[in-house]
């Protein structure tokens, strides 16, 4: 009787994951003189924002709190005293409080950007899909946008790579599932660093997430992670917007599974099919919804094949001779073995048009 009120699960899980991607989070670790009591504090508006921060600090956070064609979410602040030569309570407690991204103010003049890339690497291999947005930061990782230019006017203000990333990490939050942080027009931005065409298009095929002047307003030239380097990864990878419904899949699936079934079910194989036609429900929910153009998801018949012949369970004559039928009915212990391919629904970013009079 578990596969009803499983698939009833991950529907609604897919619903409301399709509904978060159009406001996203938002963590951000600051330094200040003086420690808010509560902190850390979740802030869903200005008025949100304590009043004993200091004034830079402040608006930070109403950086963050900008967003796109719509507000994050939420911004979840963490304040370190500024004595703090280290960022790892803050490590700690966002380990646990899951955000989409995160932003480190004066992450740079702390000596501290390749120690946040470390800590966001290894969180998304442990299946914490955080990212963050660092300045100037060529971490060739699709967790990692690197914001690289130098210098922004915005409200009369001016800042640097590094002070302008919590605007950046509010933008890409801020941003509907069913768009790209592309052309996304900053408003409030009236100057940015001057880079011509080719600069623009050499700093993004570099991984560079930059802005530039079209003559009339402010732009994201590309939503474009920190990623280069494809090697096992595929060049959608490289896209803000695909990482983030993969990332979306990733998280789901692992957390309806760990409150669903881990633990629930014998693993037996009817009780494996009970599972895949679960995940099934939740792809055809987010299909659905346009988040993915297609998908499919079976059992691993060959990752099985090598846990029986390796454990000894079948002798690897018997197991090669077993169609794939046979062989995903094996059993295999505590794991269980699908596999998935997922294309995720692009917009449009490059439009080619030859015109022939």
């Amino acid at each position: 009787m578990g596969l009803p009120a499983m698939n009833i699960t991950f529907v609604v899980r897919a619903q409301n994951s399709a509904k978060r991607l159009d406001r996203g989070s938002v963590g951000m670790v600051l330094k200040d003189a003086k420690v808010p009591s509560g902190n850390p504090i979740t802030i869903f508006s200005s008025e949100d924002i304590p009043e004993e921060l200091g004034t830079d600090n402040k608006n930070q956070i109403a950086l963050a709190l900008r967003g796109n064609d719509t507000a994050p979410q939420k911004v979840v602040v963490y304040v370190l005293a500024t004595a703090e030569t280290d960022y790892n309570k803050a490590f700690k407690y966002f380990e646990r409080k899951k955000v989409d991204w995160m932003c480190f103010p004066s992450a740079k003049k702390d000596s501290q950007t390749q120690k946040i890339t470390d800590w966001v690497k290894a969180q998304r291999e442990a299946h914490n899909r955080v990212k963050a947005v660092l300045p100037e930061t060529e971490a060739d990782t699709e967790g990692i946008v690197n914001y690289a230019t130098k210098t922004v006017t915005a409200d009369g203000k001016s800042y640097t790579a590094e002070t302008f990333c919590s605007r950046i990490a509010g933008l890409i939050a801020g941003t509907g599932s069913d768009q790209s942080v592309t052309f996304a027009v900053l408003d409030d931005v009236t100057a940015c660093e001057d880079l011509d065409r080719k600069s623009v298009e050499a700093a993004i095929d570099a991984g560079k997430f930059v802005l530039f002047d079209d003559g009339e307003k402010i732009k994201v030239g590309r939503g474009v992670t920190s990623l280069t380097t494809l090697t096992g990864k595929q060049s959608p990878w490289k896209k803000i917007r695909v990482v983030e419904t993969m990332d979306m899949i990733n998280n789901d699936i692992v957390e309806l599974a760990e409150d669903n079934y881990i633990g629930k079910y014998q693993n037996t194989y009817s009780n494996k099919c009970l599972l895949l036609s679960a995940i099934k429900t939740y792809m055809d929910e987010i299909l659905v919804n346009g988040l993915i153009e297609d998908y499919s998801i079976e059992f691993d018949v060959e990752k099985i094949r090598k846990y029986v012949i390796e454990n000894e369970k079948i002798k690897k004559e018997d197991a090669e001779a077993m169609s794939d039928e046979e062989m995903q009915k094996q059993y295999t212990d505590e794991k269980v073995y699908f596999k998935a391919t997922v294309t995720i629904s692009d917009v449009m970013e490059d439009i080619y048009l030859d015109i022939t009079a």
